[in-house]
């Protein structure tokens, strides 16, 4: 992993509440709540979403949770993950989500590419709080110069690091505890996996992904 710098502090003062949209079993949007007060052993079900980054290289970037996060802090994670608002347009919240993390603009994201509509998971940290999410899983081009990435919001993200998929497939495998639950699910769903091993095609899934979208 290859080490892109210091986190600087950020604060959240000033921002409005953050809600979540919750969902019934079959994913239909049933509700909102408050972010700050959802998660607990009992979390019930919500939109997400994830999105891996990648540089030209194919590598992807992999973020550490901040120690301050109330939920599976210091863990390595993928480049973002969020929650959309209420009506809020996923990539929207992607972008949202990207500068409030890791001060990235709008201009240094591709479009991302849906990889993995249907994900979700459940998961109970060591703490006792349960994540339960269903977290469509995207990809996209990093724009920026990979080796000078802006120092992330500190109460988010304590480090940054590119990675070769390979090597967090190994990881995921052999030590998943250092590594976020849902993160360690990603290398199990073909079409994740398919994509990020090797740098992947982003063309090739754009067009894949544009014709799961229209026989969803």
């Amino acid at each position: 992993m290859e080490d892109t710098g210091r986190p600087s502090a950020s604060s959240s003062a000033g921002e409005a509440p953050e809600l979540v949209v919750l969902l019934d079993d079959a994913g239909r949007p049933c509700g909102t709540a408050p972010k700050a007060t959802v998660h607990d052993a009992e979390t019930p079900r919500h939109l997400a979403f994830s999105l891996h980054l990648r540089r030209a290289d194919g590598r992807i970037l992999l973020t550490r949770r901040a120690l301050v996060k109330r939920t599976w802090p210091g863990v390595w994670t993928n480049a973002v993950c969020g929650h959309p608002g209420p009506d809020e347009p996923i990539e929207h919240a992607i972008n949202r989500r990207a500068e409030r993390e890791l001060h990235l603009r709008s201009e240094d994201i591709a479009a991302p590419t849906l990889l993995a509509p249907g994900f979700r998971y459940r998961a109970r940290d060591a703490s006792g709080i349960v994540e339960n999410e269903i977290c469509p899983v995207y990809v996209a081009d990093y724009l920026g110069e990979p080796d000078a990435l802006p120092s992330p919001a500190a109460d988010e993200v304590m480090e940054t690091a590119w990675a070769d998929w390979e090597d967090v497939v190994a990881v995921a495998r052999r030590m998943p505890f250092l590594l976020s639950p849902w993160l360690v699910l990603h290398p199990e769903e073909p079409e994740i996996d398919g994509a990020l091993r090797g740098g992947g095609d982003l063309q090739q899934e754009r067009g894949s992904s544009s014709r799961a979208e229209g026989s969803a």
